[in-house]
């Protein structure tokens, strides 16, 4: 970037300044660079199973009200069954989790489709022919008219996250192929890989459809506009790196504790702000994407974790700190991404738009694991 006239006043200048000249939030080390591209690709295996079953459930689930084997994507046998009831399976749990998140905080086009009169329309359509053999639940249905609506407005979610998973889980898969390759040598290379797929697919439609009887039901049709980046990618951002859910257990949900904003805006606990001590604890859902990273982790982190003075005593919080370090990544890479001008701009005007914008990141951050990280 051309300098501005005059350093960043910020009180974080240092960051401010190394977003302005092409740098990412996470410091340019070779450790750090180990790290983020070993848990990325550990990463970008789980995803690949998270996004096959959250599809499996949008498609396949459609209303099922108890779906008991929704994890098991079609396949139901014995030994599966078995290794489920032993634990020995991907906790497909957390990928709901995320999905509850971006449910719950909404945002985006996807958000705004999903209460419009369009998608109702759609929905009670598949809902019909969904309920045409089921006489019980179409008595249900006129009792609680809106309660099957907001069913398919979650499978919508399910498919939408499952979409959005896909192509994440290729990057993150390509990036380790890159690095062994020798062409990833630097977390400047990572976050310009990140940021160049982020743009290639940023035009991808979003949509979805199910089968009911043999007749297919748009419930997301091509025509709704909905694409990657600004309708899945953003509030995924939003939603599960910045602000999430509180973890049970570690904060009171009581009202009157006031332990917790009423102000969905307000909410602080996603994955850039999560402490990472308690990954391994009951109730802490992110135990559970440790857990299934841990299986996938390539020799060399793993080398790399040995070589402290718990070894695996305390895998999973080391794969945590890891894992946080690549999202930071992520997101300098979607900062990037958004600038309000090109990095590289001569214009005052537009460097000045460039450091308001990243400055406003860098606020958000600030009270963030990004300072643990540098």
């Amino acid at each position: 970037m051309v300098a501005t006239s005059r350093p960043s006043a910020h009180p974080l200048s240092t960051l401010v300044t190394r977003l302005e000249t092409g740098g990412a939030l996470l410091p340019e080390t070779p450790d750090n660079l180990l790290e983020v591209v070993g848990v990325l690709k550990s990463y970008g295996i789980v995803l690949d199973a998270y996004w096959q079953n959250l599809t499996y459930i949008a498609n396949h689930q459609f209303l099922v009200l108890f779906p008991v084997f929704k994890y098991f994507n079609g396949e139901v046998t014995l030994p599966k069954l078995l290794r489920h009831l032993g634990h020995d399976r991907i906790n497909y749990e957390f990928a709901e989790y995320c999905m509850k998140s971006m449910f719950w905080h909404g945002g985006g086009g996807l958000d705004t489709y999903l209460d419009s009169p369009e998608f109702l329309t759609r929905a009670r359509a598949a809902i019909q022919a969904k309920l045409r053999p089921n006489l019980p639940m179409r008595g249900i249905n006129r009792l609680f008219p809106d309660f099957l609506p907001e069913q398919v407005r979650v499978m919508a979610y399910y498919s939408a996250l499952g979409q959005f998973w896909r192509v994440m889980s290729h990057m993150f898969l390509e990036l380790s192929d890159l690095y062994d390759q020798g062409k990833i040598r630097a977390i400047a290379d990572v976050v310009a890989h990140i940021q160049q797929r982020l743009v290639d697919a940023a035009s991808l439609p979003i949509t979805y459809a199910v089968t009911v009887h043999g007749q297919r039901y748009d419930i997301i049709p091509e025509s709704a506009g909905l694409t990657f980046l600004a309708d899945t990618a953003v509030p995924y951002i939003e939603a599960v790196f910045l602000r999430s859910f509180p973890f049970f257990g570690t904060v009171s949900y009581n009202a009157q504790a006031h332990q917790i904003s009423a102000h969905q805006e307000d909410f602080n606990y996603g994955a850039l702000f999560a402490d990472p001590l308690p990954i391994g604890g009951a109730g802490i859902p992110p135990t559970l994407l440790m857990q299934d990273m841990s299986h996938f982790i390539p020799d060399y982190l793993h080398a790399f974790y040995m070589n402290s003075s718990r070894g695996e005593d305390d895998l999973r919080v080391k794969i945590c700190v890891s894992f946080q370090k690549s999202m930071f990544c992520v997101t300098t890479a979607a900062i990037l991404g958004t600038l309000p001008h090109p990095l590289d701009t001569a214009e005052l005007p537009q460097q000045q738009a460039n450091r308001a914008y990243i400055e406003g990141w860098v606020d958000r951050l600030a009270e963030s694991r990004l300072l643990s990280v540098q």
